[in-house]
């Protein structure tokens, strides 16, 4: 079976190590994104050269945990953040980011958590936030860092113009990998209308949409630390990924062994938790879709039940494409049955038995200029 390579230029393997995996940080890093009034402070205090540490949460809940300071109660605004940051105490923020609460604080966590931290202000801020779940931002003032800590999450906040280019390098990567998911699935049209398919045929289409979603999921992380950046990043993300998620889930439930049932929607989680290097193996892949470890996916035939093929003509719902399946079994018979066929699965009716057999038609032709195309 052709393998996918590691994508040239993407020196971001889709990882597992990407700490905004994390869905709290990830939340905690939308809410500092470029664009919003949280972040023009933070970027007013970077470029001023001043430090600050900001707590954001429950002022009440936090109380236990800082004395000293001013009680203040105001409206938040961004100005007014940049101006409290100019004293050497932390600053409270509410959770609903709508009032500062207390500024110039002194911040005493437990000091037995351990912390990996150097300096006194980052370690205080890993501190608070593995002690209380909170958002704290730290921004460092020799080094002009934005570190944001959120449980036992940290991470450290890169230049708009670095993730903005290591995200439009992601983006041509994606571009290159859809490509290809194209010509696989238009081969597997062409194979499942011929009754042709082998399983490495399956395979291969697997892993090439597995990646194409995990490279769109990275950069979909990036478009969230972006912020407001990420307008026009989106658009093309949208544009290219399209509906793949959906024919991956197709693709499982046409050809697991056991059926399109619980089984299959086990298959999808084991392919989504996957680490990518066991993504590139095809004993693991055969495994998950229910076949013995040892088959040769090149010789071994498999029958598509026609969940994809359906699922491509516009406007049938995904419920009538299951009773269809579940009436007539396989592709095959679907593409054979007659008008007088289809209308006599229940729900189908004179008019969707049509449409089914004109989008069938439909599909072989466009298949065969893509195909034509291609060559």
């Amino acid at each position: 079976m052709q393998q996918p390579q590691i994508p040239l230029g993407f020196t971001r393997t889709p990882s597992e190590d990407d700490p905004r995996r994390d869905p709290d940080l990830l939340a905690a890093l939308e809410r500092i994104a470029p664009g919003t009034d949280l972040r023009q402070a933070i970027d007013d205090i970077i470029r001023s050269r001043e430090g600050a540490l900001i707590v954001v949460g429950d002022p009440n809940e936090l109380a236990f945990l800082f004395s000293g300071g001013m009680r203040l109660d105001q409206p938040f605004t961004s100005q007014f953040l940049f101006e409290l940051a100019k004293m050497d105490g932390a600053i409270i923020v509410n959770s609903t980011l709508s009032k500062i609460a207390y500024a110039n604080v002194q911040l005493m966590p437990d000091p037995t958590i351990p912390s990996s931290e150097t300096g006194t202000r980052h370690r205080t801020a890993e501190r608070v936030a593995k002690q209380t779940g909170a958002l704290v931002v730290s921004i460092s003032q020799q080094r002009s860092t934005i570190s944001v800590y959120v449980g036992p999450a940290r991470y450290q906040l890169e230049s708009v113009p670095e993730v903005l280019a290591k995200t439009n390098q992601a983006l041509a990567t994606l571009e290159t990998y859809t490509q290809r998911l194209d010509q696989v699935l238009t081969r597997l049209t062409a194979l499942e209308f011929q009754n042709t398919v082998v399983l490495d045929d399956v395979l291969v289409v697997l892993q090439r949409a597995e990646m194409t979603k995990r490279i769109a999921a990275e950069i979909d992380r990036d478009c969230i630390e972006l912020g407001a950046e990420a307008r026009l990043i989106r658009m093309q993300l949208h544009e290219l990924v399209g509906d793949v998620p959906a024919e991956r889930a197709a693709v499982v439930r046409d050809y697991h062994a056991d059926g399109s049932g619980a089984r299959a929607e086990l298959a999808l989680e084991g392919l989504r938790s996957l680490p990518y290097r066991r993504l590139l193996e095809s004993e693991r892949l055969v495994e998950l879709l229910g076949y013995s470890r040892d088959v040769n996916t090149l010789d071994h035939a498999v029958t598509p039940r026609g969940f994809r093929i359906l699922s491509s003509i516009r406007r049938l719902p995904e419920s009538l494409i299951k009773k269809v399946v579940a009436d007539l079994g396989d592709l095959e018979s679907i593409v054979r049955a007659s008008q007088r066929d289809l209308e006599a699965i229940s729900g189908v009716g004179a008019v969707r038995a049509r449409e089914i057999r004109e989008g069938l038609r439909r599909l072989q032709e466009h298949n065969l200029v893509d195909r034509y195309l291609q060559l």
